[in-house]
């Protein structure tokens, strides 16, 4: 259970639930039966999110291609098939062919031929510089992991302290509220005998003064 605090300088949130200390339902499955079912009775929870969370990252907003391609892999649809009619090499569907078909078949040709030369000098270029630019981006690679290992294991040691710091606190502050509620306990009891005490005594004083009266009568 929280409670807010509002006023000019800051917001703070008060938080009275002891989850490490209180254990009043594992005690009590009636308890818990009642719980269960007032909880039943509780609206849903809002669908809209807490006004501190962040909006949602829109990835690509600015790259169609790269989202389209991101929309398709969160829908697990296939990679769509290379385009193979490019690399071939038709010829004119006509016999003997048309002076047009020829020229269409003949800039095809140029351009696969071309297309060849620069995969050639594109694999000459890997060949060279290739190894040593993955080994480059290999490392890189490496070095962003070790950063987002130790970020991560970071975070977690510090989610560790903060459980830890949180179940010292809760436990040494229910250890404080046993002992008033024993405390508390004692005094009732004490108050409880003090009060009979009295009824008693006062019975007495009530006996002794009717004795008075009637030894006073003889």
């Amino acid at each position: 259970m929280a409670s807010l605090i509002d006023n000019d300088a800051h917001r703070t949130e008060i938080f009275d639930s002891l989850p490490y200390y209180d254990n009043d339902l594992e005690q009590n499955p009636i308890l818990r039966g009642k719980v269960e079912r007032e909880l039943a009775r509780e609206p849903k929870p809002p669908q809209t999110l807490h006004p501190r969370v962040p909006p949602a990252i829109e990835l690509f907003k600015d790259k169609p291609g790269l989202a389209a391609e991101l929309a398709r892999v969160e829908a697990h649809q296939p990679l769509a098939p290379l385009d193979t009619i490019r690399y071939q090499l038709p010829a004119p569907t006509s016999t003997p062919g048309t002076d047009e078909e020829w020229q269409q078949a003949l800039n095809n040709a140029q351009s696969q031929l071309e297309h060849q030369r620069i995969r050639h000098t594109n694999l000459a270029l890997l060949q060279t510089y290739g190894p040593n630019a993955w080994r480059i981006h290999n490392y890189l690679l490496e070095a962003t992991a070790k950063q987002a290992e130790t970020a991560l294991e970071e975070l977690k040691q510090r989610t560790t302290d903060v459980n830890r710091e949180r179940k010292n606190s809760q436990t040494q502050i229910g250890n404080q509220l046993t002992s008033l509620e024993n405390k508390w306990t004692e005094l009732i009891s004490s108050i409880l005998q003090i009060e009979m005490a009295n009824v008693a005594l006062d019975a007495e004083v009530d006996r002794l003064n009717k004795k008075e009266a009637e030894l006073a009568s003889m």
